[in-house]
This record gives structure tokens, C-alpha cells and sequence, in this order.
């Protein structure tokens, strides 16, 4: 009978919806997580590379995986702080400097090897 009553204001919008408490707050710079992660790439990577080269006289099976450990590390630490969500920034942050290290690492990488001359 109540919708009978033409006292009731019927409205057309559909009633009001209570919004949740946002997620809490990302923590963490992106800016910072490419400039340090990028950096602590660089580090780590010619670090723990140092010396592995056949002409070096570290004569290994390893020597060849053992240039993709320092950035397998990496990758995996980076993902895991990109995944959690209080340091998602961060982490991906970290991501975009790896993408920072394979770039600039490769153009100088391009550019020793146009530079040697060829001896045969």
C-alpha cells in the first residue's frame, strides 16, 4: 500500500552508495626505486662480474651464467617488492631501472664493440 501513497517522493536515482575506506596509501618513490635500483644494478653487476672473462684467467664452465646471476637477483627481489603493495612503488621503481641498465648497458656495449678493429 505504501507504493499506492502519492505522498512518498519516489526518486529515480538509485539510493546512495557508502564508499569503502580507500586501500591504505602506496608507500615509496618510483623516482627513487629507478635512480637506486638502476645504480645498485650497475654495482652489483660489475661487482660480482669482475674478473670472469676467459682472458681474465677464470677458466669456468660458469663463467657465462654467471653474468646473468647478479640480474636474475635482482629481478627476483624487484618482483617480489612490486608484488607486495606497501612497496609496490618501489619495486617498480627497480623494474624501470632495470629497463634503465639493459638500455644503457647495451648502447655501451654497441659502442666498445663498433669501436674495435677488426685483426684477422
Amino acid at each position: 500500500m505504501s507504493e499506492d501513497n502519492p505522498e512518498e517522493a519516489r526518486s529515480p536515482l538509485p539510493p546512495p552508495h557508502h564508499e569503502e575506506p580507500s586501500p591504505e596509501p602506496r608507500r615509496g618513490s618510483m623516482v627513487l626505486g629507478i635512480l637506486l635500483g638502476a645504480t645498485a644494478l650497475y654495482a652489483l653487476y660489475f661487482g660480482t662480474t669482475a674478473g670472469i672473462a676467459p682472458d681474465e684467467g677464470y677458466k669456468t664452465d660458469l663463467a657465462g651464467p654467471a653474468a646473468l646471476i647478479p640480474i636474475g637477483a635482482y629481478l627476483a627481489i624487484a618482483g617480489a617488492l612490486a608484488i607486495w603493495p606497501r612497496t609496490s612503488r618501489w619495486g617498480a621503481g627497480m623494474l624501470f631501472g632495470l629497463g634503465i641498465f639493459i638500455l644503457l648497458g647495451g648502447g655501451i656495449c654497441v659502442m666498445a664493440l663498433s669501436q674495435m678493429s677488426s685483426r684477422i
